[in-house]
């Protein structure tokens, strides 16, 4: 049973929602198809993503998110399909997205580079349900309050990508949805992604590789995530973390074989106002299965 606090307030009856409200994760770098569809197939293989994040360990109703994904190149790599889906529950909220995918890749040099854009389609389900909490005050109208609902959204992206570089601009849902079936003055808003990464060969042991991610909707800040990343023998992925907002962190990944990886993030808050709690976890497990008439990427670096 757990109490109904501000932060839950907050969070679930506000009477308007202008803030980040997407599921974040710390191993964006891992799992681009989560928010952009124009990666679906980029990686020229079967790829399959699972990641689970549990943040703010210790606090009753704390965020725990599950993202997976799966994609893969058809039509002579020209055509990327695929599927994402997201489960996330803060407290007596819960939110569900289930997206197909579908991207064109277009070769724009003699090189490796291309453009891919994407679009996909699915659907979005948000739900909150009260009857499990204690109330200080049993005459709140919010202490019985359910409410779910099932709606279809759409979205798109743009990838830019060759062997040590990508660049991407998303939109994975373009239509806001209210969330609240008292007041109708909540919404699920639309979040714009921006996206980018480098890969700087130091020597035959040694790769560095800085990414950022930037998230943006109207009326909230903008929030930037910021990783280093140390590639070494072709194998290990150490990095470094900061959240523009909140938080920094580090990050590990190890390339078991060439079909398989498994990785593992820590965050740490920042601002002085998380007690009582211990960071944030997330695992991460990613396949990449390719067809006998594939040759295997090694490394891959996105």
């Amino acid at each position: 049973m757990k109490r109904i606090t501000q932060f839950a307030l907050i969070l679930l009856v506000g009477t308007s929602m202008y803030a980040q409200q997407d599921a974040q994760t710390s191993m964006y770098f891992f799992n681009p198809l989560q928010f952009n569809p124009g990666y679906a197939g980029s990686r020229g293989s079967l790829n399959i993503t699972g990641v689970s994040r549990a943040q703010w360990v210790g606090w009753d109703g704390a965020p725990n998110t599950q993202f997976l994904s799966i994609h893969a190149p058809v039509v002579r790599q020209d055509i990327g399909v695929g599927a994402n889906i997201a489960y996330d529950k803060i407290g007596s909220r819960s939110a569900f997205t289930a997206m197909a995918n579908f991207a064109y890749h277009m070769q724009l040099n003699n090189d490796d580079l291309k453009l891919s854009l994407g679009l996909s389609g699915g659907i979005q389900q948000y739900g909150y349900d009260f009857s499990n909490l204690i109330a200080t005050d049993l005459t709140d109208p919010n202490y019985t309050n359910t409410f779910s609902q099932t709606k279809a959204n759409f979205g798109f992206g743009a990838y830019l990508y060759a062997h040590n570089f990508y660049a991407g601009l998303s939109v994975p849902r373009l239509i806001k949805r209210n969330i609240d079936n008292s007041t109708g003055n909540a919404y699920l808003q639309r979040h714009i992604f921006i996206t980018g990464g480098y890969v700087y060969k130091v020597n035959s042991i040694l790769d560095l590789k800085p990414s950022v991610l930037v998230k943006y909707t109207g009326g909230g800040p903008a929030i930037a995530d910021l990783n280093v990343s140390a590639h070494l023998f072709n194998r290990f992925w150490i990095g470094g973390l900061y959240r523009t907002t909140d938080c920094a962190g580090v990050n590990f990944a190890y390339q078991i074989k060439d079909f398989c990886m498994v990785g593992y993030s820590f965050d740490f808050p920042l601002n002085g106002k998380m007690l009582n709690q211990w960071g944030t976890h997330e695992i991460m497990v990613s396949f990449d299965l390719n067809g006998k008439n594939n040759a295997v990427q090694s490394p891959r670096y996105f």
